[in-house]
């Protein structure tokens, strides 16, 4: 039996932490090619520290002019992004850092079995599990731990970048640790803040001043109480931030990416990789799926898992699980699942139109639980299948 009264907890990180600058930069990359073609490959990984910044993993454009072109591209996506998050440091500076470029073109051997053919559609990139979820806990239909936690970053690099305030620096964290009553979201029992700060002279006090008001601007209203906890800049200073105080790599955020450990992920990360690779198009199906039951009023939590072979184009197994808040059985979803949407890589790129350059802005502050955008960005994130998964139960 699921418990009602407890405390949940999740983090979230800015787009100026180590990881999600290389997150920003893979992503980047992503989108310069899907600029130049809808089916490139891409699979771009980033590394980043004190000085330097270092991109490597495959790529392909079927004009091999073309490619050689945009490899050259590189080191100038790379500085943008680390100009537009913010990073003017001595140690680490969109103009001065050094950018190696180690991209290469993509496996033939991967290529063959991911490529449609005359006798075959096109196959998934590669193996493994995918999940999606969703809970109407939140309006966004997320849990509202990971929702929160994004949403404070968020706010604070909004302010900071408009010149509001100043004195903080790129580098963030944020965690929030929730109380439930009766299974839902009630108040905050602790917040935990860590922001970088441009001043030395700041102390954990005056930078608790500066963010409190944001901070309680985007929580729900009568959440932070006298007895909240905070924790904000624990350690003291906080002026040594991004890839200079800590080295950070394209890919070690999952958690924060998805569900903040309220469900379960496959272990496959999302920046860089182009939506051939299932690790990141299926897991947007899986949301898309669990978002549209909950939102269709069958479940109040959904857990979608999906499965798939490299080269195969159909999901082996599609898995639901509604937590005992079903009202159809999870069965039924499974089957009306496959009713209203094509599961194979093509079918899941083509509904949600995937091969677009919409990639860099999920780098940071989560992949789910955002307003989708005119130009198909968040595609996953609407609620278009409600009518359709009714009609197929």
């Amino acid at each position: 039996m699921a418990r009602d009264n407890y405390i949940f907890t999740s983090e979230s990180v800015s787009e100026g932490h180590p990881d999600k600058v290389c997150d920003r930069i893979s992503d980047a990359v992503l989108d310069a090619f899907l600029s130049e073609e809808a089916e490139a490959r891409v699979a771009a990984e980033t590394f980043a520290t004190t000085n330097r910044v270092v991109i490597g993993g495959e790529v392909g454009l079927s004009d091999q002019d073309k490619l050689k072109d945009y490899m050259e591209r590189i080191e100038g996506i790379a500085r943008d992004c680390i100009k537009d998050i913010g990073y003017e440091q001595d140690k680490f500076h969109w103009e001065t850092c050094e950018i190696t470029n180690l991209l290469h073109e993509q496996s033939a051997h991967i290529a063959q079995g991911v490529d449609a053919s005359d006798n075959k559609d096109e196959g998934a990139g590669d193996q493994g599990i995918m999940f999606g979820f969703a809970t109407n806990e939140t309006d966004a239909l997320m849990p509202a731990p990971i929702q929160f936690s994004h949403a404070i970053l968020r706010r604070l690099a909004e302010v900071r970048k408009n010149g509001t305030e100043p004195a903080l620096g790129p580098d963030a964290k944020s965690q929030l640790s929730v109380r439930y009553e009766g299974g839902k979201p009630v108040g905050i029992h602790s917040l935990v803040l860590s922001t970088q700060h441009l001043d030395p002279d700041l102390n954990s006090d005056d930078i608790r001043a500066i963010v409190e008001p944001y901070i309680t601007e985007v929580l729900p209203d009568g959440w932070l109480t006298d007895e909240t906890i905070w924790h904000v800049n624990p350690t003291g200073k906080f002026v040594i931030g991004g890839p200079d105080g800590d080295a950070g790599l394209t890919g070690r955020k999952i958690i924060v990416d998805t569900y903040g450990g309220a469900a379960p992920h496959g272990g496959g990360a999302f920046s860089g990789k182009d939506p051939t690779k299932v690790d990141r198009s299926a897991a947007y199906a899986a949301r898309y799926l669990a978002k549209n039951v909950v939102a269709a009023g069958m479940a109040d939590k959904c857990t979608i898992q999906l499965s798939y072979a490299i080269g195969v184009s159909e999901p082996l197994s599609i898995y639901a699980e509604t937590h005992g808040t079903g009202e159809v059985a999870p069965a039924d979803i499974e089957k009306a699942v496959r009713k209203v949407m094509s599961l194979t890589p093509r079918g899941i790129r083509e509904k949600l139109q995937l091969n677009k350059p919409i990639y860099q802005r999920t780098a940071a502050y989560g992949h789910f639980g955002r307003e989708p955008d005119a130009d198909g960005g968040f595609s996953w994130e609407k609620t278009d299948l409600v009518d359709a998964l009714k009609s197929a139960i």
